[in-house]
């Protein structure tokens, strides 16, 4: 027998693509296992379970209704501040999750990266679904305070789930490359928390996107959880829709994608030596 056969080198494609789908696919149940691992490690000791998922975003889109509603009275496109604020931090948790969870999957995978090949890639995408799940589950209590402001949803909710997959994109892509530097430097994640701190405030959490004006609008878009965010809530709440300046925001998510997949590809050869 051949003692080379079944030997697989851990370095990066060279026929130039930056996601080798094929690979990702056959690997597709060791994704399965460890966003699972990460959904029963998230919640085994936890007193609330999986009610964090609902806990969290309520408390904070409460928080939101204190200090943006009662206190600055900030508008809300002529919808029911609450809901209005619920469902922007429903949103702005995925991205915020992931993109931290994105950023810490190789290092909380070094024992697996540094004895058994697999595509580096899938440990970040695993770590992408739980934050989906948590989403879902946050849907509940969004659902009852529509009930009671009386918020119907309309037609638009069926693409509900092409904005929730947008925002997950944007946490990937821009997750990859602090994950990427995070193999390195492990100072990457406090930079992520001032980064996250800043997105924040620059996005349409508490405040809607039409209270930004003239061509800063365009500029203001280039977040891609801007127009994203303000797709959501159209989905869901029948809000206004973001209009042309979404085109920004989604054209903006591809670009951060398309940079982390290959900045990454680029440096995973490098992962198991360094981390």
């Amino acid at each position: 027998m051949d003692a080379g056969a079944g030997w697989v080198e851990n370095r990066p494609r060279r026929n130039g693509r930056a996601l080798d789908v094929r690979e990702l696919w056959r690997h597709r149940e060791l994704a399965s296992f460890l966003a699972l691992r990460d959904l029963k490690l998230r919640y085994k000791q936890a007193a609330l379970g999986a009610a964090w998922s609902i806990t969290q975003p309520v408390a904070g889109a409460f928080t939101l209704y204190i200090v943006f509603h009662t206190v600055v009275a900030v508008p809300s496109d002529g919808l029911p501040y609450l809901p209005f604020a619920m469902v922007g931090y429903a949103g702005w948790t995925l991205i915020s999750r992931n993109t931290g969870a994105v950023t810490g999957s190789i290092v909380s995978n070094a024992s697996l990266i540094t004895k058994v090949y697999f595509p580096r890639l899938l440990a970040p995408i695993a770590s992408v679904i739980p934050g989906f799940v948590d989403f879902a589950i946050g849907l509940l209590p969004i659902a009852v305070v529509m009930l009671v402001t009386g918020i119907a949803p309309t037609l638009a909710l069926v693409t509900m789930p092409v904005w929730v997959l947008g925002l997950g994109l944007a946490s990937l892509g821009v997750g990859l490359l602090f994950a990427t530097l995070n193999v390195q430097y492990r100072d990457a994640g406090a930079v992520l928390g001032l980064v996250t701190q800043l997105w924040f405030f620059l996005s349409p959490v508490a405040y809607p996107a039409s209270r930004v004006h003239g061509a800063w609008r365009w500029v203001y878009h280039l977040n891609p959880a801007a127009g994203l965010l303000g797709a959501l809530r159209w989905s869901i709440l029948d809000g206004q829709w973001p209009g042309a300046p979404l085109l920004v925001s989604l054209a903006t998510t591809v670009i951060f994608l398309v940079a982390g997949l290959v900045y990454f590809r680029s440096a995973e050869r490098r992962f198991a030596d360094v981390i």
